[in-house]
C-alpha cells in the first residue's frame, strides 16, 4: 500500500509579462475590463460570477452603500483584559487601530506604551468558513467535486484492506491442506482434492487482482479529480483575495499608510498570500482525503469487529487532545513567526530601496544586523514550533502504538472466547483497517497545520481588506458639482493621526478666490505642505473645515475633487514605464501630440527627444534613469497636461537649473491664468507677482497681502526676503543684483512638510537634483529602457536558468548544524525502521494463533509489550528528530535569508540599476526564496531520510522472505517513478512560472505602495489595480489550464500503486502454486512492501517543496556567487595612515551601464587640492551628481582614472575610501528608527556619544527643534523619514554628515530643502565644517558658491570653464550666462 502524497501545490497567478506601457490586455470575451467595472457597484466580495476578469474595484472596496452587502463583517481584534478593565473591540473603521498606534515612537514619548498594547492586542484567526469568502458558485462547484473526490480517494486504501482481508482467508486456505486428514485418503485422492483446493485459490486471487484493478482506477479518477477541482478553485480564489487585497490597500487613506509601513505590506501580499493558498488548496485537498482515509477505516473495522474496534475507538479523546493542543500552539507560533518575517521585510524594503545612502555611510553591516535582529526572533519561534510538532507526533504515535497493544490483548480474548464468533481474519481486517485509519491521521496532521497557517495569515490580509477609510478613494458617494476653484479655510486645527500630541495648523484662515495666485511663505514646519495636503483630502481637519466653492470637502466625492486639482511637488514621483506612460497618468486620454506640447511648455521636450527611445524611454524605479531636473519637468508636463482648476505648486521649480528655470516658471506663470493656483516657495523672487502672500508661522497666517504691501508692513514676509537679499551686500555692484536674486534663488529649495510630509510617495520625491546624484545613480535603474526584444529575452532568460545546484551545497550550508542534522537523522532512520519491524510482528500473529490455547495469551501479552516499547521508541524518536531538524532548518532559512541580504548589500550599485534588481523584486525573492529552500529542508529532510529508511529496511526484509516477488514489486517500481517523474517536472515549470508572478507581483505593488501619495493625488488608483490586474491575469489563466495536467500526473502516480500490488499478489500466489513460497511469506513480502510504498508516497509528497526549493536554491546560490564588480565588503586595497585629500580626475569616459548607449562623462578633468572648496556647476544631467558617484565610488569609469592623493580608487580598500568621505544629498533618506540613530548613522564605525550627536543637531540648526518634541532625540522619524518635513530631513541629513567627521565632504544642494531663516545659519555650519576639508559642493543657487576657490562650469560631460567666481564673471563665459539667467 502507498500513501497517496500530498496533492499539487498551486500556483501563484501573479507572473508574466506586460507591455511597455502597461496598458490593455488580453481578457475573456464579454468580460469588462476592471477600470470599466470601476463605476458598478453591483457585486459583492469575491461573488464575481466571472474570475476571469475580477470584481470592479468599487464594487469591492468602494463605495459605502456596498458595505451592507459584504458578506462578512469587518476583522475584530481583541484585547485582553488589562488590570481588571472590561474586554472591548478596537473599531477599525476609521483607518486606524484604536487600541494602539502602530508607529513605534511616533514622537510623542509613547513608545513603550505602543509595545505595551501591542502584547495586549491578539489578531482573532479568521474562522475557517472565512478562508472561503472569495469563492463563488462556481469554486463552490469545484470545492464541492474536489472534495468529493478527496473522499473518494481517500476511501481507496480502506475499500483495498476489505479486498486484502477477503484475499487473507484465501492465503490461509491454500495452506489448509497440509491439516487435512492423510489416513482417509489416498494419493490420487490428496492430489484431486489439492487440485480443487489450488483452483478455487487461483480463481479468488484472480478476482482479488482484478478488485485490485478496479481500485486503483478509481483511485486514478478521484486523484485527477481531486487535484485539478482544488487547483482550479485555489487558482480562482487566490487570484480574488491578491486583487481585493491590493484594491483594499490602494483605497486607504493616506494617514493609514503612516503607521502601515509599505515593505510590511509587500511582503504580506506575497508570501501571506501564498500561505493562504496552500490553506485552502490543495493541502485541504490533503486533510479530506486522509480524513476520510481515517473515518473509512473505522467504518471497515466497525463492521468486520465492533467490539475490537470501539476498545481501539475509546483511546481517540486522547489523540484528539494532543492534536488540538498541538495545532493551538503552533497556530499562535505561526503568527508571531510571519509577523517578525513581515518586520524582517519591512527592513530588507527600507534598505534596499535607500542603498545608495547605506552605501555611502558604511551602513552595510549595521542594516544586516538590523535585519537580522527580526530573523532571529522568527528562528527563536520556529524552533519551538518545531519541538511542539514533534513532542505532538511523538505523543500521537507512542498513543497509536500503546492503542495496538490493548486492541490486539482484547481481540486475542474476542478469539478464546467461544461465546463470540471472531476469527483470526476479522482481527486482521480490524487492524489493518484502524492502522490505515490511524496513519492516515497522523498523515492529516500537517494539512491541519497548514490549514492554521492560512487562518493565521488570513487575518492580517482580511483585516486590511475590511478596514473602512475615513477618506475612501474609492467610494462612490459625495457631490459632484462643477469646480471653479474658490479654497477657503475656516479656523483650520490639525495634527498628524501619527503624531497627535504635536499640533501642526492651530486655527488657519485662508481665501482664495477663482484665478487667484496665492503664495505661502514660512519656516519649514510651519504648516504650508500641510494645507496642500488637506486641500486634497488627504486628511480631514480636527476642526474647522475646508471648502471648495463653499461646500466642505468632506462632503464632495474624493476622485472628483482630486481630478480637478493639478499638483506639482518638491520631490516628484516617477514611475517605472516610458516618459510618455508617466505624462499620461495625468490624464489618461491625453494625446501623443498634447503630450508633447506640454512637454516643450515645461521645457523638457528638448532633452526627451534627444533620447534613444524619445517618449519611450523607461525611467526606471522612482525615475532613477532620469536627473533631478529632467524628473521635475516631467512632473511638471503632467500636472499641465491634466488641465486642473485647482494648481498646487509645492516648489515645483526647485529641481531645476538655472537654464530650465526661467523658462518653466513662465511656463507654470502662464499654466496658472484662470486658474486658482497656491504656490508654496521659499525662493521668493518665484512669488512676488503674486496677487496674495500669505505668510505663516505656528500654523497660523500671521500676515497676508501682496508684496509690497507685506514689505510696506515690515513683519515675517521682510524678515524672510531681508534674510535672503542680505548676503548681496558683501558682493560688488556689478554683480549685486544677480546675486541678490540668485540668493532668492537659492532659499527656495525647501518644503515645509514638518508635518510628516508622508514620504509615502510624494515624498521621494526630494530635490531635483540629487538630482543627478541620486537620479543619475539610479539613472540605472530602468535602462534596459528599450534595449531591443531580442536582449530582453535573452536577459530573461538567462535570468530564469539560474546555475543549477545540488543538494549538497544546500546542505554544505547546513553543515554546522551538522549535529542536529546527525541525531535528527538516527531519529528518522530509527522512526523508518520502527515500521518494518511492526511488519514483522503482524506476520507473526497467524503462527502465535496455531499454538496450543495455553501458550497463546502469553505469546500475546509479548507483542503487547513489544507495541509499547515500539510507542516508545517511536515517540521519543519523533520528538528528536522533529526538534533536531526543526532548529537545523530553522538556522539555514536565517542564514540564506541573511546572506542573501548580505549579498545584496554587497553589490555594485550598477546591479541595482538593473530594472529586474528592483526593490519590489528583491524584498519578494528575500521573502519567498529561503522559506522555499526550507521548505525541502528541516523537517522534510527529516521525512525524506525516515521514509528512506523504512522503504530500505522493508525491501531487505522483502528479499529475506522472498526474492522473486519483491524484484517483480520492484520490476514495477519504474512505472511508479515514472509517474512520480512526470508530476515532478510538472511542478518544476509550475514552480518557475510562480516565482515570476511573484516578483512580477511585487514590483507593481511595492511601487504603487511606496508612491502611494502620488498615486492618490493623480486619482490613478484605478490605473495600478489595471496593471496589477494585467499582471495577474495571463498566468492564472495558464494555471487553469495546466490544473488538469497537474491532476494527470498526480492520478497516475497514485493509481499505479494499486495496480502493482495486483501484480505483486497474483504472483505471489503463482509462487504459492509452485511452493516456492508459503503463504506466510508472501503475508510477510506484503506487509513490508506496504510499508515501504506507503513511505515512498510520502517521499513523493516531497516533490512539490523540493521543487520550488530547487528553483529557489539556484536563485540564491546565483546571488551568492555573484562577484561583484565593486566589492563594499572587500578587505583588499590600500589603506593609507593618512589621508590627504587631494581629488583628481583624469580624462574620465562614462556611461551608466543599464544605458550604455548614452554618454554621460566625456574626457572629464578635475582636479580637487587639500582643503580645497570646489562647486561644480552646470544644467540638469550634465554629469555633475555622476562626478560625485564616481568619487565614492558607486562606479568605475569606462576610460580613465580617479586618485585619491594619487592612488587610484580601484587600489584603495573600498571601506577606508566611504570612511574618508562625507556627503549630503540633495534628497536625504532617513531610516524608520530614532533621530538620534539616524545621525548617529553617519559614523558606523562606532558608538556616537550623545553628546556629539548633540553637538551636530546644534550645528546643522535642528537642535532645538529635536528638543522641543515629547520624545527629543529618541522621536522615530518613521518610514523613509515620513514624520518630518522636507527642511527637517535635510538638517537631520546635515547632522549625520557631521557626525563622520570626513576629510572630504560632498554637497549635492545641501541647503536645498532649507526655509530662509535655517538656511544661513546652516550654510555657516556647513562652511565651518568645510574649513581644512576638501570640499565639492553642487549648486544650482550659484549665490551659494561665489566664495568657493574653485568653481567648475560643466557642459555634456567635460569641464568647459573653471576659475573663481569673479574670474569666471569677468570672462562672460557660461558661468556669466547661468548666473544672468538667474538674475532675470
Amino acid at each position: 500500500m502507498a500513501s497517496n502524497g500530498d496533492a499539487v501545490p498551486v500556483t501563484d497567478a501573479n507572473s508574466g509579462k506586460t507591455d511597455t506601457n502597461g496598458m490593455a490586455r488580453t481578457r475573456p470575451s464579454g468580460s469588462m475590463t476592471p477600470v470599466e467595472q470601476f463605476g458598478s457597484t453591483k457585486q459583492k466580495p469575491g461573488l464575481s460570477e466571472n474570475t476571469e476578469s475580477p470584481p470592479s474595484y468599487d464594487a469591492v472596496i468602494g463605495s459605502d452603500q456596498n458595505n451592507s452587502g459584504k458578506k462578512y463583517e469587518p476583522a475584530v481584534l481583541e484585547v485582553t483584559p488589562v488590570d481588571g478593565k472590561a474586554d472591548h473591540s478596537v473599531d477599525m473603521a476609521n483607518g486606524t487601530v484604536t487600541a494602539e498606534d502602530r508607529l513605534e515612537g511616533d514622537g510623542d514619548g509613547n513608545g513603550d506604551e505602543t509595545k505595551k498594547d501591542e502584547e495586549e492586542v491578539k489578531t482573532k484567526m479568521v474562522s475557517f468558513g472565512q478562508l472561503y469568502r472569495f469563492a463563488d458558485c462556481k469554486d463552490a462547484l469545484l470545492m464541492t467535486g474536489g472534495l468529493l473526490a478527496a473522499m473518494v480517494h481517500g476511501s481507496a486504501f480502506p475499500l483495498m484492506i476489505i479486498v486484502f482481508g477477503a484475499m487473507t482467508d484465501s492465503l490461509v486456505g491454500s495452506g489448509s491442506y497440509e491439516n487435512m486428514n492423510m489416513t482417509t485418503l489416498n494419493e490420487s485422492q490428496l492430489q484431486d482434492l489439492y487440485d480443487q483446493e489450488m483452483e478455487k485459490f487461483l480463481q479468488d486471487m484472480n478476482k482479488y487482482a482484478l478488485y485490485f484493478v478496479f481500485i486503483g482506477c478509481g483511485a486514478f479518477v478521484a486523484a485527477y479529480c481531486q487535484v485539478t477541482c482544488l487547483v482550479t478553485t485555489s487558482e480562482r480564489q487566490v487570484y480574488q483575495i491578491r486583487t481585493n487585497f491590493f484594491r483594499a490597500i490602494l483605497k486607504q487613506e493616506i494617514g493609514w499608510f503612516d503607521t502601515n509601513p509599505s515593505g510590511e505590506l509587500t511582503t504580506r501580499l506575497s508570501e501571506d498570500v501564498t500561505k493562504i493558498k496552500a490553506g485552502i488548496g490543495d493541502k485541504f485537498g490533503n486533510f479530506v482525503q486522509y480524513f476520510t482515509a481515517f473515518l473509512a477505516g473505522f467504518v471497515v473495522g466497525f463492521i468486520y469487529g465492533w467490539q475490537l474496534t470501539l476498545v481501539i475507538l475509546a483511546v481517540s479523546p486522547l489523540l484528539a487532545v494532543a492534536a488540538f493542543a498541538m495545532t493551538k500552539l503552533v497556530t499562535s507560533m505561526t503568527s508571531t513567526e510571519l509577523d517578525s518575517y513581515a518586520k524582517a521585510g519591512a527592513v530588507a524594503e527600507e534598505v534596499l530601496s535607500a542603498i545608495r545612502t547605506v552605501a555611502a555611510f558604511g551602513g552595510e553591516k549595521k542594516e544586516s544586523d538590523r535585519y537580522l535582529v527580526n530573523l532571529e526572533s522568527a528562528k527563536k519561534v520556529g524552533v519551538k514550533k518545531g519541538l511542539v510538532q514533534g513532542s505532538g507526533m511523538g505523543i500521537t504515535f507512542l498513543l497509536v502504538f500503546c492503542t495496538y497493544a490493548l486492541g490486539f490483548w482484547y481481540g486475542t480474548t474476542l478469539i478464546l472466547d467461544p461465546d463470540v464468533d471472531y476469527t483470526v481474519g476479522s482481527m486482521l481486517t480490524v487492524f489493518f483497517a484502524v492502522l490505515i485509519g490511524a496513519f492516515s491521521l497522523g498523515n492529516a496532521g500537517p494539512s491541519i497545520g497548514d490549514i492554521a497557517t492560512a487562518r493565521g495569515a488570513a487575518a492580517h490580509i482580511w483585516e486590511i481588506i475590511d478596514n473602512q477609510p475615513s477618506i475612501d478613494s474609492s467610494s462612490l458617494d459625495g457631490e459632484k458639482p462643477p469646480i471653479e476653484g474658490n479654497i477657503e479655510f475656516e479656523d483650520v486645527h490639525f495634527q498628524y493621526p501619527s503624531r497627535k500630541t504635536v499640533k501642526v495648523l492651530q486655527g488657519m484662515n485662508l481665501t482664495v478666490s477663482v484665478g487667484q495666485t496665492v503664495a505661502l511663505v514660512g519656516s519649514s514646519g510651519c504648516g504650508k505642505s500641510t494645507s496642500v495636503q488637506l486641500i486634497q483630502r488627504f486628511y480631514d481637519t480636527i476642526e474647522g473645515s475646508v471648502k471648495v466653492d463653499g461646500k466642505d470637502v468632506k462632503d464632495m466625492n474624493v476622485n472628483w475633487l482630486r481630478e480637478h486639482i493639478g499638483v506639482v511637488s518638491q520631490e516628484p514621483v516617477l514611475f517605472g514605464t516610458t516618459i510618455a506612460d508617466n505624462i499620461r497618468y495625468g490624464r489618461e486620454d491625453v494625446t501623443q501630440a498634447e503630450i508633447e506640447k506640454a512637454c516643450k511648455e515645461a521645457n523638457a521636450h528638448d532633452f526627451i527627444s534627444a533620447l534613444p527611445d524619445g517618449y519611450g524611454t523607461l525611467v526606471g524605479e522612482r525615475g532613477a534613469q532620469l536627473s533631478g531636473g529632467q524628473k521635475q519637468r516631467v512632473a511638471i508636463a503632467r500636472a499641465l497636461v491634466r488641465d486642473p482648476k485647482i494648481l498646487l505648486l509645492d516648489e515645483a521649480t526647485s529641481a531645476l537649473d538655472t537654464e530650465s528655470e526661467a523658462t518653466v516658471q513662465s511656463a507654470l506663470d502662464k499654466a496658472s491664468v484662470g486658474r486658482t493656483t497656491l504656490v508654496i516657495a521659499h525662493r521668493l523672487s518665484t512669488i512676488r507677482n503674486a496677487d496674495k502672500i500669505c505668510a505663516v508661522q505656528n500654523g497660523v497666517i500671521v500676515e497676508e497681502g501682496n508684496h509690497d504691501v507685506l514689505m510696506g508692513k515690515q513683519g515675517l514676509y521682510y524678515q524672510l526676503v531681508m534674510l535672503q537679499t542680505k548676503k548681496s551686500d558683501d558682493v560688488s555692484d556689478e554683480d549685486k543684483k544677480a546675486l541678490v536674486l540668485a540668493d532668492e534663488t537659492a532659499a527656495n529649495e525647501s518644503d515645509d512638510e514638518f508635518e510628516k510630509r508622508p514620504l509615502s510617495s510624494v515624498s521621494l520625491k526630494h530635490r531635483g537634483s540629487q538630482r543627478d546624484s541620486k537620479k543619475k545613480l539610479s539613472r540605472t535603474f530602468s535602462s534596459d529602457s528599450k534595449k531591443s526584444e531580442g536582449d530582453k529575452e535573452k536577459k530573461k532568460e538567462e535570468e530564469d536558468k539560474a546555475p543549477e545546484v545540488g543538494f549538497k551545497r544546500i546542505m554544505k550550508m547546513n553543515s554546522s548544524e551538522w549535529p542536529y542534522i546527525l541525531f535528527g537523522s538516527l531519529a528518522a532512520v530509527i522512526n523508518g525502521a520502527i515500521q518494518p519491524a511492526f511488519a514483522i510482528i503482524f506476520s507473526k500473529i497467524i503462527s502465535v494463533f496455531a499454538l496450543p490455547e495455553d501458550e497463546i495469551m502469553s505469546e500475546v501479552e509479548f507483542f503487547c509489550i513489544l507495541f509499547c516499547v515500539l510507542g516508545v521508541v517511536s515517540g521519543l524518536a519523533f520528538v528528536v528528530q522533529s526538534s533536531m531538524f526543526g532548529k537545523s532548518g530553522e538556522e539555514l532559512t536565517l542564514r540564506m535569508r541573511f546572506m542573501s541580504f548580505e549579498a545584496m548589500l554587497r553589490q555594485e550599485i550598477g546591479w541595482f540599476d538593473d530594472k529586474k534588481n528592483s526593490t519590489g523584486a528583491l524584498t519578494t525573492r528575500l521573502a519567498s526564496d529561503a522559506s522555499m529552500v526550507q521548505g525541502a529542508a528541516g523537517i522534510r529532510i527529516a521525512t525524506l531520510v525516515q521514509n528512506i529508511a523504512n522503504m530500505g529496511t522493508g525491501i531487505i526484509l522483502a528479499f529475506y522472505f522472498g526474492w522473486q516477488m519483491t524484484l517483480i514489486v520492484l520490476a514495477c517500481v519504474p512505472f511508479m517513478a515514472i509517474g512520480g517523474a512526470l508530476h515532478m517536472k510538472m511542478l518544476t515549470g509550475y514552480a518557475e512560472s510562480d516565482k515570476d508572478a511573484l516578483e512580477g507581483a511585487g514590483k507593481i505593488a511595492s511601487e504603487a505602495i511606496e508612491n502611494m501619495r502620488t498615486v492618490a493625488s493623480l486619482t490613478r488608483e484605478k490605473t495600478f489595480y489595471q496593471l496589477y490586474h494585467d499582471l495577474l491575469y495571463p498566468p492564472h489563466k495558464d494555471s487553469l489550464r495546466k490544473a488538469h495536467i497537474y491532476g494527470l500526473t498526480f492520478g497516475f502516480a497514485q493509481g499505479m500503486v494499486f495496480l502493482v500490488h495486483a501484480v505483486a499478489f497474483r504472483f505471489g500466489a503463482w509462487m504459492i502454486e509452485l511452493g516456492e513460497m508459503t503463504f506466510e511469506d508472501v503475508f510477510l513480502v506484503f506487509s513490508c512492501i506496504a510499508f515501504g510504498a506507503m513511505a515512498l508516497g510520502q517521499a513523493s509528497a516531497f516533490a512539490p517543496d523540493a521543487a520550488k526549493a530547487k528553483i529557489a536554491a539556484n536563485n540564491i546560490f546565483e546571488l551568492l556567487d555573484r562577484e561583484p564588480e565593486i566589492d563594499s565588503s572587500s578587505t583588499d586595497g590600500l589603506q593609507p595612515e593618512v589621508c590627504n585629500s587631494e581629488v583628481q580626475f583624469h580624462t574620465i569616459k562614462f556611461r551608466y551601464p543599464t544605458r550604455p548607449d548614452v554618454p554621460v562623462l566625456r574626457g572629464f578633468d578635475m582636479k580637487v587640492s587639500p582643503g580645497q572648496r570646489v562647486a561644480l556647476v552646470g544644467s540638469s544631467g550634465c554629469g555633475k551628481s555622476t562626478a560625485i558617484q564616481l568619487t565614492e565610488r558607486f562606479y568605475d569609469p569606462l576610460a580613465g582614472e580617479v586618485t585619491l592623493d594619487g592612488n587610484d580608487l580601484t587600489a584603495l580598500n573600498i571601506q577606508w575610501l566611504r570612511k574618508q568621505i562625507g556627503i549630503v544629498s540633495q534628497e536625504p533618506v532617513l531610516f524608520d528608527c530614532t533621530i538620534a540613530e539616524n545621525i548617529a548613522y553617519g559614523d558606523n564605525s562606532r558608538d556616537v556619544p550623545m553628546e556629539e550627536i548633540i553637538d551636530a543637531a546644534k550645528n546643522a540648526n535642528i537642535h532645538n527643534f529635536i528638543d522641543s518634541l515629547p520624545a527629543g532625540y529618541e522621536t522615530k522619524v518613521g518610514d523613509k523619514g515620513t514624520q518630518l518635513s522636507g527642511g527637517q530631513k535635510q538638517r537631520v541629513a546635515i547632522a549625520r554628515a557631521l557626525v563622520r567627521n570626513p576629510k572630504i565632504l560632498l554637497l549635492d544642494e545641501a541647503t536645498s530643502a532649507l526655509d530662509t531663516e535655517s538656511e544661513k545659519v546652516v550654510q555657516e555650519a556647513l562652511d565651518k565644517a568645510s574649513e581644512g576639508r576638501t570640499c565639492i559642493v553642487i549648486a544650482h543657487r550659484l549665490s551659494t558658491i561665489q566664495d568657493a576657490d574653485m568653481i567648475f562650469v560643466i557642459q555634456h560631460g567635460k569641464v568647459v570653464e573653471k576659475g573663481k567666481h569673479s574670474d569666471l564673471m569677468a570672462k562672460q563665459g557660461v558661468y556669466y550666462r547661468l548666473n544672468n539667467t538667474q538674475a532675470t
